[in-house]
This record gives C-alpha cells, structure tokens and sequence, in this order.
C-alpha cells in the first residue's frame, strides 16, 4: 500500500547572511592581528599622517601661518628646481651611485649565498657568515671614520702604496674617489646580512631534490644553476623590485659624511641637497618640492619594475 506524503506548507525563513571568509580568517586569527597593530599604528601616525605636510610643495610655507595659511604658488617651487644649475648634476650623481650601488650590490649577496651553501664544514661556515655578517652592526658615522683613516695621506692604504714605492693618494680630496669608496665601503658593510635572506630561502630546499640531481649526474654548477638559483629567484625578484623601487632615495648620512669641499661635486645628491637647502638654508616650501620629486621618481620605477617583473617571472609585490 503506497503511503501519500502531503507537502508541508513553505515556511518564510529569512535568510542569514553570508559572513566574508577574510574577515572569518580575521576574527579566528585575532591575536596574530592584534600583535600587528602596534606596527600598523607606528606607520599611520609616522608615514601616513605626515603626508598632509606634502601640501607645502606647492605653498611659500611660513611657519608663523601655519600649513591653512600660507599662500599657495603652485608649481613654482618645482620650476625653479628643474631650472637651476644644480638640477642635472644632482640627478646624475645621485643616479650614477644608486644604479651602481644596484649593479654590484644585487648579485654580491646572492654569489655569497651560493658559495656558502656548498661549504660542507658547518663551523667554518658559521665563522665566514659571523665575519661578513659583523660589518652590518657599525654605525654609519664609525665607517665614514674608518674610511677617513684608512684612506687618508698617512693611513693604511698610502702606507701600503709607500711601500712599492708609490706616492700618497689624497683619496678624500679628490671627487673622482668619492663614489668608488662609496660603493666599496657599502658592500664590505651590506653584503654579508644581504646574504642571509638568500641562505634562507636556499635552506628551504629539500635534499632530496640536490640526492636526485647527484644521480642523475649534475655536478655542483649544475646543481646551483638547475636547483638553487630557481629556488631563489622568487626572492630575488621581490628584492630586486624593491631596490629598483629605493633606487632614489639612497640616505643622505653617509654621503653627507663623507664630503668635503674638493670632492662635494661629485658627492651631493638630492637627499644631500634637500638637507642643506631644507633644515640649514630653512627653505622649507623649496626642500619639500625637492623631496617630492625624488619620491614621484621612486614611485614610478616601482611601478614599472614590478610591472616588468610579473611580465618576466610572475612574482611582484603586487
């Protein structure tokens, strides 16, 4: 005997809304977020806020009235910068020794990483990474000192040339020393904790894949070009866009060290130049002109390097 079911009569059940899956993650992982907020707060108050400062480009800033009331001019500050004197040779020292400075202190830290990663005796590995890595903890102002003494008329390096016979070298006084000494003293500090990220990302590679290549019979260079270089190159990428991105804004501390008056034409930059214009000269409209600039031209070559970098490899920040 078949048994007849009567439908039940449809009730009006509202319906719950859909909670967003990210803000689920959130809510479970709140803690994490909370140990994030401190940083957050650090750059909205330091790095975001300030930015209503910008404003003074485009003003004749006088503090007595303040950001509302000083009158505004526009362009001018920018016009005048594009057309003094100082205007090609600030960009070009400034780009000579950020590209540079990318040129050999890119690929450094990744050589190293390679190299270190095939030592096999791990304390003769850990006293090579101590040495290179102890640069990075001194202070910039310590350096510049270094460099003056080891490079001055009666320093190491000229005793070193008195030797063989050679006359002193008056380094710091000659402009054509001053980005070669950059550079080298930059990467004798840099190179080493540049490296660690590298090492980092190499020690994440199985062994297994380095015994397979071992069978299949790659030697060394093989395995470093077939298996460690692939499994930093994401890394690489991202580092690389970042610098390209930092490629302007160079820091002004060590250069501003190490000028003096014979060799400051080949030694100011424009975070130098803002510097003196801005807190020395209290050109403070002109200075901040300037500043914006340099961040514009930084902005651009980010976006463009990442946009190149995606296209190439398919990793980017964004």
């Amino acid at each position: 005997m078949e048994t007849k079911l009567r439908a039940l009569p449809r009730r009006n059940v509202r319906s719950v809304p859909k909670v967003n899956s990210s803000w689920k993650k959130v809510l479970h992982n709140y803690e994490l977020y909370l140990f994030l907020l401190p940083t957050l707060i650090y750059f909205i108050v330091f790095h975001y806020v300030p930015m209503y400062g910008v404003l003074i480009a485009f003003q004749d800033y006088m503090p007595t009235l303040g950001v509302s009331g000083s009158p505004w001019v526009g362009f001018e500050h920018f016009e005048r910068f594009f057309n003094s004197f100082q205007f090609w040779t600030l960009l070009e020292n400034t780009l000579e020794l950020s590209v540079l400075q990318l040129l050999f202190g890119f690929p450094l830290p990744v050589i190293i990483a390679l190299l270190l990663n095939q030592l096999r005796n791990q304390r003769y590995k850990k006293f090579v990474q101590t040495v290179i890595y102890a640069p990075h903890f001194i202070s910039v102002v310590v350096l510049v000192g270094m460099v003056y003494v080891f490079f001055s008329p009666n320093g190491l390096i000229n005793n070193f040339l008195m030797i063989f016979g050679a006359e002193p070298v008056h380094f710091m006084s000659q402009a054509g020393w001053f980005k070669p000494l950059y550079i080298s003293s930059g990467l004798w500090q840099e190179t080493g904790w540049a490296a660690i990220i590298y090492l980092a990302a190499l020690a994440g590679v199985s062994p297994e894949v380095h015994e397979a290549a071992i069978m299949d019979g790659a030697n060394k260079w093989q395995r470093i070009l077939h298996v460690d270089i692939p499994a930093i190159l994401p890394t690489a990428m991202i580092l690389l866009v970042l610098s390209v991105g930092n490629l302007m804004n160079i820091g002004f501390e060590k250069a501003y060290l190490m000028q003096t008056p014979l060799n400051v034409s080949a030694g100011e930059i424009i975070p130098t130049y803002v510097y003196k214009v801005g807190l020395q000269g209290a050109q403070y409209s002109f200075a901040a002109a300037v500043g914006l600039f340099n961040a514009v031209i930084n902005f651009i070559l980010l976006w463009a390097v990442n946009r190149a970098a995606k296209k190439l490899s398919g990793s980017g920040l964004w």
